[in-house]
């Protein structure tokens, strides 16, 4: 399948009901595989008549525990971001799925890495995070859309799918699980929801206005201990030849690709170099990285940006080593000779 197929006929597979979207290049698939599914299987396809609409009718959607979603790419993300704000602050889960392409502006149409500061610090006002996932492959373009609406759901707030371009476009085999989730059972569990009380129960009031600032404080300081066990319980990440490496590869997505091919030549040729691939971008994998630490000599971020990753990077190993970059923009990406020829630079630099 497509990257952008697998993410459509997964969300399908695990309960998600509600699509509401807007096309732009080059997540475009996703709205158009949902178009044709979801009248097919009772559920809701809805092409908005802009981003913005879009993400305020997920908001409506989550607000009765439903699994909603929308995709958009670089330009249409940044018009939702009030929109993901509200939803962070009324607790909502929900996916948004970013396929990203160059910027500022409309840039290009090209595969790019450059929302990672956008999507990992909070895309939006105030204060808040969005759980950021980051695929490498097809296959994990499917497995970590159910994993976004589970982590969306246990800790009530929203995921974001950060893929570029090229994971969208390529494609490759990939396994779908055979049984589906029953949409109802997702509802299971959440005392939240406005559906009705049926008289039942008291009111349930789905906000994110605080009018009165003690209250605002308490409910951002109860969000932010929710994001520390977060970080603590659900960091991914994965390691590739790290047991006796002198130097760290850190990078994602097609960029983490092509890195493995230049890792291999250069231990062909007697380099010591592994790889640290996150998989979270927030919470972001700061341990590993701060092991890594203790045993290389320098960390290289391999990236499709002007080196944004490279930041969380320095922080995490609390800059006890050098870090350098081999990045291309503009929808270019890095050949695994140049991602070799930066590897052997600072192999040299350690002779």
């Amino acid at each position: 399948m497509k990257g952008n197929e697998a993410i459509a006929e997964a969300a399908i597979r695990c309960g998600c009901r509600h699509y509401f979207g807007y096309p732009i290049t080059p997540q475009t698939e996703i709205a158009a595989y949902m178009a044709k599914r979801m009248p097919k299987i009772g559920g809701t396809f809805l092409q908005a008549e802009s981003e913005i609409a879009a993400i305020n009718m997920v908001y409506g959607a989550a607000c009765t525990g439903r699994r909603a979603m929308t995709s958009s790419s670089s330009p249409g993300i940044s018009l939702k971001a009030e929109g993901i704000s509200y939803l962070a602050g009324a607790d909502l889960p929900a996916l948004i799925v970013n396929v990203q392409r160059g910027g500022p502006g409309l840039g290009g149409i090209q595969p790019s890495q450059s929302d990672y500061f956008f999507a990992t610090r909070g895309p939006g006002h105030g204060d808040f995070h969005v759980i950021v996932l980051a695929p490498a492959s097809v296959q994990e373009m499917a497995d970590l859309t159910r994993c976004a609406f589970e982590l969306a759901e246990k800790y009530r707030m929203p995921a974001m799918l950060l893929a570029d371009g090229t994971m969208g476009q390529m494609m490759e085999p990939v396994v779908l699980p055979e049984e589906a989730v029953d949409p109802d059972d997702v509802m299971k569990g959440k005392t939240w929801t406005t559906t009705g009380t049926g008289m039942k129960r008291p009111h349930n009031i789905v906000n994110s206005l605080y009018l009165k600032p003690d209250e605002l404080e308490k409910t951002n300081l109860e969000r932010f201990k929710r994001y520390e066990r977060l970080a603590a319980e659900e960091t991914r990440w994965e390691e590739y030849m790290m047991d006796d490496a002198e130097i760290c590869v850190v990078s994602v997505g097609i960029t983490a690709r092509v890195s493995k091919n230049a890792i291999v030549e250069c231990r062909r040729r007697g380099v010591k170099v592994g790889m640290i691939r996150p998989i979270t971008l927030y919470p972001f994998p700061s341990a590993p990285i701060e092991a890594a630490a203790a045993k290389v000599r320098c960390f290289l971020t391999v990236e499709l940006n002007m080196g944004q990753m490279s930041e969380d990077v320095a922080l995490a190993e609390k800059c006890a080593r050098p870090v350098r970059k081999c990045n291309r923009v503009g929808g270019m990406i890095p050949s695994a000779d140049e991602v070799a020829a930066a590897i052997d630079r600072i192999a040299k630099e350690g002779r």
